[in-house]
């Protein structure tokens, strides 16, 4: 019985005066070119890529779902032709075509020529990984690694917060990493002031589902390797992270600093619901990071405590890596993504709720290979990760 009918099936089983269960999913669909336009003319193609993409979600059908590392174009020509040409039309190993109604996209930061030498190594730009590292967040033209949020339920552009432009130097401790090999401040005094936080962006998008409203909280901070000895990655990963925590306190001391790019300030209202989801790159226990930055928010006081979603064929992964030497410390049942022989199998992504709603199960769409689904779930590194939520 496939997930799709899964679903079905749990849906006709719900009393009809029982609230509309919301499924919130997230995943990294490695659906990025090194090229400006290049997605846009892989997906006017015949795409296998992002043709398993596709069939993952019309298995899945979340309700609502972030796709990270989807490039951004102004048009929003890939967007268009991922939905209609793909996710419209029935995939092999998926599920029947699935349709979103609704959308949210802007641009990111990555790849956004910063006119500053952030990488020290004595030029502003250039070509390739040179321009790339100076850039406001790693990329190689304006776009890639974007970020594209799909809805059945409506969603208020006009109350959506943005946080592109937030720079990382206002946030309260935030210091200037520093070289060990000289003892001094990594960014320059002319840098550092202006560096934005967030590598692509941090949204909250305000989806009107049944029931209320939801503040869909998505962003994709860098991963935090990629650096040297002064680890300017991993903390600002930290700091990406810890944005969410200064988002949920939602301080009086904070609005004079937390200001979105339409000059809004201030944190999320306390009875607001929410929904935390994105590659966060940062697993609670394995892997470069700071560690305590995802732990800090899975523990924080507005912050449901619910199962950890598990898949059987990320277990088995996480398996076969201990068996060759590379033993890791966290759940292999809990793995969300495949990052090679080096990096292993890690917990990377993240669907989080608030308090106010009911969690009636999740998981990560990571067959075993046994599992014909498996044919479909290769499409990326990461695995996508869904939750099921009443309010």
């Amino acid at each position: 019985m496939s997930l799709a009918c899964l679903t079905a099936c749990a849906h006709d089983a719900t009393p009809s005066n029982a609230p509309t269960p919301l499924r919130v999913a997230t995943y990294n669909t490695s659906l990025y070119s090194d090229q400006a336009g290049g997605l846009i003319a892989e997906l006017q193609g015949d795409s296998a890529h992002a043709r398993k993409i596709a069939a993952v979600l019309q298995d899945v059908r979340p309700d609502l779902v972030l796709l990270n590392e989807f490039d951004y174009d102004p048009e929003h020509r890939a967007a268009d032709l991922f939905q209609h040409k793909y996710l419209e039309t029935p995939q092999p190993g998926g599920g029947p075509a699935l349709r979103y109604p609704y959308r949210y996209l802007a641009p990111v930061n990555t790849g956004v020529p910063s006119g500053l030498d952030l990488d020290n190594n004595g030029r502003v730009g250039g070509t390739a990984r040179d321009a790339g590292n100076d850039a406001w967040g790693y990329g190689l033209h304006p776009g890639q690694y974007g970020m594209l949020v799909l809805s059945r339920y409506p969603i208020d552009a006009d109350a959506v917060r943005a946080f592109r432009l937030l720079r990382w130097s206002t946030v309260p401790g935030a210091t200037n990493p520093v070289d060990p090999r000289t003892g001094k401040p990594w960014y320059s005094a002319t840098a550092w002031p202006q560096l934005r936080l967030s590598s692509k962006s941090h949204w909250d998008v305000p989806v009107h589902a049944p029931g209320g409203v939801v503040h869909f909280l998505v962003s994709h901070p860098t991963p935090p390797v990629f650096d040297g000895p002064e680890d300017r990655n991993g903390q600002r990963n930290a700091q990406e992270i810890g944005l969410w925590r200064h988002y949920l306190d939602n301080d009086a001391a904070d609005a004079g600093w937390l200001c979105d790019d339409a000059g809004r300030c201030g944190g999320l209202e306390a009875a607001a619901r929410f929904v935390i989801a994105g590659d966060l790159n940062n697993d609670p226990v394995d892997g470069d990071g700071h560690h305590e930055a995802i732990v800090e928010l899975l523990e924080h006081p507005r912050v449901l405590r619910h199962p950890t979603p598990t898949s059987a064929g990320g277990e088995a992964t996480a398996r076969a890596y201990a068996a060759k030497g590379l033993v890791r410390k966290g759940a292999p049942e809990q793995v969300t993504g495949d990052f090679g022989p080096k990096a292993g199998a890690m917990r990377l992504d993240y669907v989080l709720s608030s308090m106010g709603f009911s969690y009636l199960g999740g998981g990560v769409f990571w067959p075993p290979k046994s599992d014909p689904r498996s044919a479909i779930a290769d499409g990326s590194d990461h695995h996508l990760v869904w939750a099921d939520l009443q309010f």
